[in-house]
């Protein structure tokens, strides 16, 4: 225990403390979904200027914001480079690939409960000269939990992404390899084609653009120590579609079907409409995630029978100096749980700094309120630390 309090003051040097919140929402915000119910949104939220020849997301909202199990849209299209060819007979020999960058993912989750998440994994990608990508991704995660004898996970993943067209494919498989339970299998396809062209700016900023995206997923459900101490893994599947509407503009729309090895299946929906301001941004989200049965008490991950969520965001993004960049924002909203209703506030902040034309690091902080209904007290509190260092070669 001693070594991996080491290991988490060496990497960030930060304590989280954790305030108090929602018992009839405990295991979704708790842990692992406490985190990603803020974490993507920040992230996609920070890339405001999109440019084409960047290979950013063009998301401006994440379905992620809800649940680990949905992905990302793909970035926007972008022809293959042609390789020129050699001057000389010298420049004839290429090296399969180069290395283009390396980008460490931290993520520290607490909650008044007893639980705490730790992820930190860095991805290598390499990049060959007919401008196929490959990826190498570690790391080291661990899984403490009240009642519950800690894991810990080094997970490994080898990828690819390349091009037929317009059409993009990205696909990955490895191992997760536990400490005290058997190593499993991960896998994960994605295929992303416009339906419509994207549309830019003499600036390079997207002006329209219609993005569909077919995902699947297996993997561990490392929802918290208890779903890994029972084995549990999920397949995922499910459409992701992205509507620039126009340049200010933009819907998401995610669903997602999953099958888990203990007999469960589920249903997620995600969408969410966004109009930006200047700075300024409002959006709106819905989701709704429900479970053919409920096996929390047993399996340890949440698995309501019908669970819905609705808010509205406003957030404010810019420079704070030349180097740094930050996003603030503030969600405001409902839950039904179990058909009682509650309300849930959620506050974010993410910053970027750019210590050198190679380097980028960003840092950010979640934090969820939902009070409970029945006591009308604070009853669950999580917090979430993130980070992303971002290095170039």
């Amino acid at each position: 225990m001693k070594q991996i309090q080491w290991l988490v003051v060496w990497s960030i040097g930060i304590l989280i403390l954790s305030p108090a919140n929602l018992q009839a929402a405990q295991s979704l915000l708790s842990g692992k979904i406490s985190a990603e119910l803020t974490k993507s949104v920040t992230s996609v939220n920070n890339l405001e200027n999109i440019e084409i020849d960047k290979q950013k997301p063009v998301l401006i909202a994440a379905p992620e914001n809800f649940n680990p199990g949905l992905q990302v849209p793909p970035p926007l299209p972008k022809p293959t480079p042609k390789p020129s060819p050699p001057a000389n007979p010298q420049e004839r020999i290429q090296p399969f690939a180069v290395l283009e960058n390396i980008q460490t993912d931290f993520r520290n989750d607490t909650d008044n409960f007893g639980q705490h998440n730790l992820f930190i994994e860095p991805t290598f990608q390499w990049r060959s000269p007919n401008g196929n990508k490959y990826f190498i991704k570690t790391g080291f995660d661990f899984f403490e939990q009240r009642g519950f004898e800690s894991v810990t996970n080094i997970p490994w993943q080898i990828g690819w992404q390349g091009k037929i067209g317009d059409v993009t494919l990205q696909t990955a498989a490895g191992v997760d390899v536990f400490d005290r339970l058997p190593t499993a299998i991960n896998f994960n396809a994605k295929v992303s084609a416009p339906i419509v062209q994207p549309q830019v700016s003499s600036s390079g900023k997207l002006i329209s653009a219609v993005i569909l995206s077919v995902n699947l997923d297996q993997a561990p459900y490392k929802f918290n120590a208890q779903t890994l101490e029972n084995q549990i893994t999920a397949w995922r599947f499910g459409p992701d579609l992205y509507w620039q509407i126009d340049r200010y503009t933009s819907l998401f729309s995610s669903l997602r079907l999953g099958n888990y090895n203990d007999g469960n299946s589920e249903i997620q929906s995600f969408s969410r409409l966004e109009r930006k301001f200047g700075q300024f941004s409002l959006a709106a989200n819905l989701f709704n995630w429900s479970y053919d049965r409920n096996l929390e008490s047993t399996n340890g991950y949440f698995s309501p029978p019908d669970f819905l969520v609705y808010n509205a965001e406003v957030a404010w993004q810019g420079d704070i100096v030349n180097f740094l960049r930050c996003r603030l924002s503030a969600n405001l909203g409902q839950q039904r749980l179990k058909g009682e209703w509650d309300n849930a506030t959620t506050y974010q902040t993410r910053c970027t700094a750019k210590i050198s034309p190679e380097i980028e690091a960003d840092l950010g902080y979640n934090f969820s309120n939902v009070r409970n209904q029945d006591t009308g007290g604070s009853a669950y509190g999580g917090d979430s630390l993130t980070g992303q260092l971002r290095v170039k070669f």
